[in-house]
């Protein structure tokens, strides 16, 4: 964000980390700023500070820098950049007259490469002057701003995390599964994850009933008991994750004819307990040689 901020000309003062090196390396990657290990009054010369710090750390930080600025932090405006937390957090330096807010950009960060920002959801609440602030930081980067209530952060955050995080968590349960069978990584990955972007790519252009497939899909119970007991064979954490995941396609993904209000939260545990064969299996007659 630094960075992408200095190359669009705004102004970076004091770069604050937890040691001297690392302060010296992240100028040198903004490519502006001051380097400290450790927070002073430096920081008070810039009018917004952004606390871009692990969750855990964000209270700390804000209580540091009220007891540093006091209330020549009144007309400042304070962000941190946490999903899952909302501006209450900062709740120190509000007490002292500053304007605070989170902006979360929806965004992976891998630490190696720099991810463009453009058209990407940042995610804002706060005090209206921390909002106006961040909602022109985001616009700046050509990003979405879009607001968000205090309370529902949390699973704001976690919709990103099961999009992301656990999506990456199947796609190498599967993977390692494979491997498991005397395949090698790279085989593994080259079978399963043209697989995988197919499905999304379906997904993204015709829609989550046409993209939705697999023997759950087809409502063919009686593969999905054979992947069960096998799974129980295999992992007790695989097998509980697979039925966690079947119960969850159940009561979230459409079939054809098939509406909301016919649902059963059930249905899942009925028919793959008792191996039943779905009514809507199709035979196809193939013509031809072999």
């Amino acid at each position: 964000m630094g960075r992408r901020l200095r190359e669009l000309g705004w102004k970076i003062g004091a770069v604050v980390t937890r040691n001297e090196s690392s302060a010296r390396r992240a100028v040198r990657f903004i490519g502006a700023g001051t380097p400290l290990a450790a927070m002073s009054r430096r920081i008070l010369q810039s009018t917004c500070i952004l606390i871009a710090t692990p969750d855990s750390a964000v209270a700390s930080v804000a209580e540091e820098l009220s007891r540093i600025g006091g209330e020549e932090l009144k007309g400042h405006i304070i962000l941190h950049t946490s999903g899952a937390l909302d501006s209450t957090v900062l709740r120190a330096v509000r007490q002292q007259g500053a304007a605070v807010g989170s902006m979360h950009p929806l965004q992976t960060f891998s630490g190696v490469t720099v991810p463009p920002l453009e058209g990407k959801f940042f995610a804002i609440e706060g005090d209206a002057q921390a909002v106006r602030k961040a909602r022109k930081i985001a616009r700046a980067v050509g990003a979405a701003p879009s607001p968000i209530e205090a309370p529902n952060k949390p699973l704001y955050h976690a919709a990103g995390a099961l999009a992301a995080g656990h999506a990456l968590v199947v796609v190498e349960s599967a993977i390692q599964l494979l491997m498991a069978l005397g395949t090698k990584r790279a085989e593994a990955m080259r079978a399963l994850l043209p697989m995988t972007k197919q499905v999304l790519q379906n997904y993204e252009r015709l829609g989550v009933k046409a993209a939705w497939t697999g023997p759950l899909a087809r409502g063919d119970y009686e593969v999905v008991a054979k992947h069960v007991a096998a799974l129980q064979g295999y992992s007790t954490e695989y097998h509980n994750a697979y039925e966690a995941l079947n119960r969850l396609a159940e009561k979230i993904l459409p079939r054809d004819g098939e509406g909301d209000a016919e649902r059963n939260d059930d249905l899942y545990a009925a028919h793959s307990s008792s191996a039943k064969i779905s009514k809507r299996t199709k035979v196809v007659s193939i013509g031809g040689k072999g």
